[in-house]
């Protein structure tokens, strides 16, 4: 790990939002960072950013540390919830991540498999897994290459939805598309009781993106 005192490309930026009393203050090192395949470093670096004197987002390897030397003991941590996540998959048909669809779910395994069968390829199935348990089985794939379908997770009603024209009819870019995106209760009642309609605002959507390329 690079230790902080060597990151030189450092930046600490603060600004002032008088439309909503609030203020903000950023600080950065993405100079030492390391990379893999993606523009999205994986080592070597850390973002904090506080907001009203709360920190608000920590990201980074070296976060803990520039955390401990840069701000004061007790520096209060703002309540959040992630609210998005996007992926990238190549090569194969085959994609599996984790998922935790909400702030007191568990972590999911999600399994994406674009296979034949009985003849190979020629009449593609799309089947999505979550822990090994079948969700959505899709045939005639080339024919039903964009689609939905709620399923539930954790008592939560998450919508299923994917697009794979272009592994198809677009075989230059031949990315395909998966949106998993958990919707409240007030998505899909007609009325909520007044003690219930505050506890399901309170509930934050999430959503996980993923890119997926049968190449590399």
């Amino acid at each position: 790990m690079r230790d902080l005192a060597s990151c030189f490309g450092e930046y600490a930026v603060q600004v002032s939002d008088a439309a909503s009393c609030s203020s903000y203050a950023n600080y950065s090192c993405i100079s030492p960072a390391k990379y893999n395949t993606g523009p999205e470093p994986i080592d070597g670096f850390y973002v904090l950013v506080m907001v009203d004197s709360e920190l608000g987002l920590v990201l980074g390897d070296m976060a803990g540390e520039a955390v401990a030397k840069k701000l004061k003991t007790g520096t209060p941590a703002a309540k959040f919830s992630l609210v998005s996540r996007r992926e990238h998959f190549c090569g194969n048909t085959l994609y599996l991540t984790k998922a935790q669809f909400s702030d007191s779910g568990t972590s999911h395994d999600i399994l994406i498999r674009c296979s034949g069968e009985n003849e190979g390829l020629k009449h593609p199935i799309l089947s999505v897994c979550i822990d090994k348990k079948m969700v959505i089985r899709v045939k005639r794939l080339q024919w039903n290459f964009r689609g939905n379908q709620t399923i539930f997770v954790d008592g939560l009603q998450v919508d299923l939805m994917w697009d794979v024209h272009d592994w198809f009819f677009n075989p230059a870019s031949g990315y395909a598309v998966f949106m998993f995106r958990t919707r409240s209760g007030m998505d899909s009642r007609l009325w909520l009781e007044e003690k219930l309609v505050q506890k399901e605002q309170e509930n934050v959507e999430f959503s996980l993106l993923i890119y997926a390329s049968k190449t590399p």
